[in-house]
């Protein structure tokens, strides 16, 4: 299999597990944990994608380049967020610190990489490169947007709004997964 199939298929799988996750009734079937390990391990799948996208880029395709570095460092603060919201001993005050922020940034590094990959394809009228780009950079307004939702309010200790997060999380991750699947037809 290529390395092209094996990103796409790689980031496929993290995509399901986002899109899981956060689906309405699978936290009550599964419970908490179990439900915060699909999170976890997804975002293990896209950090394994991300490194091997970064890697196989060469540095003198320069946005595409950046666009891989920063979306590895996107992939890093998510493997962060999910791997500490698996401890149960985390207090709502320590939640901010320890889950928001660092999926907060990590939704911020999806933007700017999804730009930057944007900004090298955007030129071309048409393309399966063109879709990819434009599906992923939709993919990451929607992650960006659930990680604002996510935010927890100090005063009540409750997300700020549950149900658009959990929303824009699993249309985030549609979209990642439809980007996936066109990036591995390419091969």
């Amino acid at each position: 299999m290529s390395r092209t199939r094996w990103i796409g298929l790689l980031f496929a799988i993290g995509s399901a597990c986002f899109v899981a996750g956060p689906f309405p009734g699978f936290v009550h079937l599964v419970g908490a944990v179990a439900d915060a390990a699909v999170f976890f391990v997804g975002s293990l799948f896209f950090t394994s994608a991300a490194a091997l996208q970064a890697t196989a880029t060469p540095r003198s395709d320069r946005e595409n380049w950046w666009a891989g570095i920063i979306q590895f460092a996107g992939t890093l603060f998510f493997n962060l967020s999910t791997g500490r919201a698996l401890g149960s001993a985390i207090s709502k005050s320590q939640e901010d610190r320890l889950i928001w922020r660092p999926d907060l940034f990590g939704s911020i590094c999806f933007l700017a990489a999804s730009w930057l990959a944007w900004a090298a394809v955007r030129g071309l009228r048409h393309g399966r490169d063109r879709s990819i780009a434009a599906i992923n950079l939709a993919g990451s307004v929607f992650f960006g947007i659930s990680a604002v939702a996510g935010y927890v309010v100090p005063a009540t200790g409750d997300e700020l709004d549950l149900a658009a997060a959990n929303l824009t999380t699993v249309l985030g991750a549609l979209c990642f997964l439809a980007g996936a699947i066109l990036l591995m037809e390419a091969t």
